[in-house]
């Protein structure tokens, strides 16, 4: 019986690939491969690993006669068309709790470089211009912090606020039942935490439901002022509507590793005004999508992934073409 094939997409952890070999796995590596390339090899491989550059659709399916399992590194499950893969028998795998640390410290990290202007002191100090008073920051202790979304990123990110002395609201429309475990954190509506939070930060998959989840109306319902933190997914985000948010002090400030066009060189005249415009705001933290980009998730990840591709077939579900999402 020859052995499974697996496909990898994208730069993974060294743990991933080292792991397979020892399987005896027939294992290709091609982390600059196009999408292009990959719809016309996928019908040969057993296996697949992907990031986010190959989109796994029911075009794409259609072509994987073989394919037993796609592997996500991260979390973003908008890349694959989960229900058509469950009816083809395809696993699907993710791992969420590889980067979900990674994610929180950036977000808390860019909230903190924002209540004390820390991007503009630096560049400042570096011209040797000395503004103390016009540098002067806010505390977040005792501001109130509203989370949307408590998966595993939202709930961590709760973690990292445990010791910061905020009032923390979480909201998730499809799970509850947190406070025993965080008993620091007040489960409650999206109205409320829109109402009465002084920071908001999103913490949601994309989906029809979430596009433009933050749009004109809720930034209109908003506490003035309020700051917004997104290390999700871009889209979550309507930028014309956060734009004018920030124009008019509406929103006080924003934290956005996340963008709804995050490749610049593709930039119609309209996004390279709107983004322009974002991008000279000094009330804004921006970071190109690194918020779940660190040496210990690149490991994590690709670890956690080794060890569902090995039960998967330890267990011998890759025989029965049992679709299911883990």
């Amino acid at each position: 019986m020859n052995p499974p094939r697996i496909l990898i997409t994208d730069e993974v952890h060294p743990v991933l690939l080292d792991g397979l070999r020892e399987m005896a796995f027939d294992l290709d590596y091609h982390p600059a491969i196009a999408y292009e390339d990959v719809l016309q090899l996928i019908g040969s491989y057993d296996g697949l690993v992907v990031n986010s550059k190959i989109i796994c659709d029911q075009n794409f399916i259609d072509r994987a006669a073989r394919l037993r399992f796609i592997a996500r590194l991260g979390s973003g499950r908008e890349i694959i068309d989960l229900e058509y893969a469950a009816s083809r028998g395809i696993q699907t795998f993710f791992s969420p709790d590889g980067n979900n640390n990674a994610v929180a410290e950036h977000a808390l990290g860019m909230l903190l470089a924002l209540a004390n202007q820390l991007v503009k002191a630096d560049r400042q100090v570096r011209q040797k211009i000395w503004e103390r008073e016009a540098r002067r920051g806010w505390e977040l202790s005792g501001k109130t912090i509203g989370i949307i979304g408590f998966g595993y990123t939202g709930s961590q990110f709760a973690r990292k606020l445990a010791g910061m002395e905020m009032k923390v609201l979480v909201h998730d429309k499809y799970l509850s039942g947190f406070q025993s475990q965080l008993p620091f954190i007040v489960e409650t509506g999206k109205e409320d935490i829109i109402r009465e939070a002084d920071i908001i930060s999103f913490h949601l998959p994309l989906s029809a439901e979430t596009y433009h989840y933050c749009n004109d109306d809720l930034i209109g319902s908003c506490k003035p002022g309020v700051i917004l933190i997104n290390t999700s997914r871009g889209n979550v985000i309507d930028t014309k509507a956060l734009v004018r948010g920030l124009t008019s002090g509406r929103v006080g400030g924003a934290c956005l590793d996340v963008f709804e066009n995050e490749k610049p060189m593709t930039f119609t005249a309209e996004e390279d005004r709107l983004y322009s415009t974002l991008y000279a705001m000094d009330q804004v933290i921006l970071s190109p999508h690194i918020a779940g980009w660190t040496r210990e998730s690149k490991y994590k990840m690709a670890s956690i992934l080794l060890k569902k591709i090995l039960n998967l077939y330890r267990s011998g579900d890759h025989e029965n073409r049992s679709g299911a999402t883990l």
